[in-house]
């Protein structure tokens, strides 16, 4: 198992319900292969350029713990579902996992 963080911008021209459901959608996808460690809201804020025609967006970073393929198969949905502005996963060495877990 492996640490991992996601950071991921979903489109702002959602209410907080159907934003709260898509991020949850995420979550769930995440605990059924694997454990979250922490989940941090940013909320709303300016994208530093226009995505799509859109310039806010809605920031939400996510610490878990998985196996080494899962990441792979997150990406994959991330990119096929509507709402999804940009995400990024990258991979914890120990060192950056102690110093996020402080």
């Amino acid at each position: 198992m492996a640490k991992y963080e996601t950071m991921l911008i979903t489109t702002a021209t959602l209410d907080e319900e159907a934003n709260a459901a898509l991020v949850g959608k995420f979550k769930s996808l995440i605990e059924a292969n694997g454990t979250i460690d922490s989940v941090d809201e940013w909320g709303k804020r300016k994208l530093a350029y226009p995505i799509n025609d859109e310039t806010d967006g809605v920031y939400t970073v996510i610490h878990f713990t998985s196996n080494p393929e899962f990441p792979a198969e997150l990406d994959r949905v991330y990119k096929i579902t509507d709402g999804v502005l940009r995400s990024m996963i990258v991979a914890l060495d120990e060192e950056q996992a102690k110093a996020e877990a402080k």
